[in-house]
């Protein structure tokens, strides 16, 4: 099996260009994630490397397949010079190594949740997984792996999280698109939700 990593390098700079930055966090029992950082105009995104390196596994199978299974990467855009959101890191990073240390499947529609501001001062602890294929479009991998997708990651308020816990994912992009919220914006307040 090739190694997957680098097509997934590749069509990130690819998509988003060079990045100007890139970070390591390894936890204990899990492979290395990277985060890179690239910059256009005045949005900087992350996105990570390395979650896709092995298939998300159903966390109730016996033996986890070292093939078949989705792959995915995460990426977080958000507006440059607003807010310390270089500190997100290490929130991607332990969003990414989820499916390796808890055995989740990251998929559209699923919030994850890190406990803690997202950055210093974020009002954000959480993310709403989007759809993929708009930004960095899927990359197909040789049979019978998986493709990689790269699902964005939009910052949730604690109120907006649980929100959609009750009303669902669509509902709350539906509130979002509605209110015309600049879901970029690093320091925005919560979509009215009543």
């Amino acid at each position: 099996m090739a190694d997957v990593l680098p097509l997934v390098e590749a069509r990130l700079r690819t998509a988003l260009g060079e990045p100007d930055a890139r970070a390591a966090v390894t936890f204990l029992g899990t492979d290395r994630i990277e985060v890179l950082r690239f910059h256009e105009g005045d949005i900087v995104r992350y996105a990570t490397l390395g979650m896709s390196a092995a298939p998300m596994g159903d966390p109730t199978a016996m033996l986890a397949d070292p093939v078949k299974g989705p792959r995915a990467e995460l990426f977080l855009s958000v507006r440059a010079g607003l807010a310390d959101t270089d500190k997100v890191l290490r929130a991607l990073a332990v969003l990414a190594a989820s499916p390796q240390v808890e055995g989740v499947i990251v998929a559209p529609g699923a919030s994850l949740d890190v406990g803690e501001p997202l950055w210093p001062g974020a009002p954000f602890t959480s993310v709403l997984v989007a759809e993929p294929g708009g930004l960095v479009e899927d990359l197909e991998l040789d049979e019978p792996m998986d493709p990689v997708q790269f699902l964005p990651l939009l910052p949730m308020t604690p109120n907006e999280a649980a929100w959609k816990r009750v009303h669902g994912a669509q509902a709350l992009q539906e509130r979002w698109l509605t209110n015309g919220t600049d879901l970029r914006d690093p320091s925005r307040k919560s979509v009215p939700l009543e």
